[in-house]
């Protein structure tokens, strides 16, 4: 498992059965978001780009 944290907002990020599974890093019995991991790839792309920064 991984951590991502950007501004205190944390996720953590796991490969499972061959795909990714997401979830809140403060959160750590909720549920998780699951994703291909081309899906995941695009995902961290668009994060590294700004795209999901608030104005």
């Amino acid at each position: 498992m991984k951590t991502l944290s950007a501004n205190g907002q944390c996720v953590e990020f796991a490969r499972v059965s061959g795909a990714m599974a997401v979830r809140d890093s403060k959160d750590p019995a909720g549920s998780a978001r699951w994703s291909s991991p081309g899906e995941f790839t695009a995902f961290v792309c668009g994060v590294t780009r700004g795209e999901f920064d608030q104005p």
